[in-house]
């Protein structure tokens, strides 16, 4: 069995759309968990959502898969990641 090496990262992530806060936030929360990704949300609204995670970047672009598709009550219309600075990992 050979290892491959994952990248980890910290990125920021910005959604926008019409964005269910008091369902989203926790769905975002259970996903990111699940992936086994850190997360940190420094903003939520009707309109847009702001969090930071931190992972390998597989994982973090299935974090972003996933909240495109994200649940029923809530449409995504941009996603938009950056790497945040000082990343060191």
């Amino acid at each position: 069995m050979t290892q491959r090496h994952q990248s980890y990262l910290r990125e920021r992530m910005t959604i926008l759309g019409d964005l269910e806060v008091a369902s989203f936030v926790p769905w975002i929360q259970r996903y990111a968990a699940k992936l086994g990704l850190s997360e940190t949300i420094s903003h939520a609204s009707a309109d847009r959502i702001e969090l930071e995670l931190a992972g390998p970047e597989e994982l973090i672009d299935m974090m972003e898969l996933g909240c495109t598709l994200g649940p029923i009550d809530v449409w995504v219309e941009i996603i938009a990641r950056k790497p945040v600075a000082g990343d060191d990992w």
